[in-house]
């Protein structure tokens, strides 16, 4: 799969992924949620419009729902990757549906900053049982 190589960001999913293993392993709780957040800057404005600093503003969303199971047989297991392939099929088709659509396209922000591999503040949060973990 074609790709740009960042450390950043790789470090910022490696711990992120790690985390949300580390927190599935070492709870009763077998499933959990992964969300990336995709924002803009804009300047902060009070109510007498004094400019008070830049917030990040959600733009988009995707919320990565994921569960750990232990198949029984090699039966359950082929099930299971079937239907994970399936699911994951859908996912990818979803994503790429939307990003190319005129809506999805317009959704996205004006790129007036090019450092990095996203010109966008990425936040990823990983949740076990609705809980944040690694945070």
């Amino acid at each position: 799969m074609p790709g740009v190589s960042d450390p950043e960001m790789e470090q910022l999913v490696n711990e992120k992924v790690d985390g949300f293993w580390k927190g599935i392993e070492g709870g009763m709780n077998k499933h959990g949620q992964i969300i990336v957040t995709f924002s803009e800057k804009r300047p902060k404005k009070s109510w007498f419009q004094v400019y008070m600093g830049e917030e990040d503003v959600p733009w988009e969303q995707w919320v990565i729902n994921a569960e750990l199971r232990q198949p029984k047989s090699d039966r359950d297991r082929q099930a299971f990757n079937k239907t994970l392939a399936a699911t994951l099929t859908k996912s990818v088709q979803t994503m790429l549906t939307h990003t190319s659509s005129e809506r999805g396209r317009t959704t996205v922000p004006l790129i007036t900053n090019a450092s990095g591999i996203s010109p966008f503040p990425v936040k990823m949060i990983v949740k076990i049982g609705g809980m944040e973990v690694g945070a």
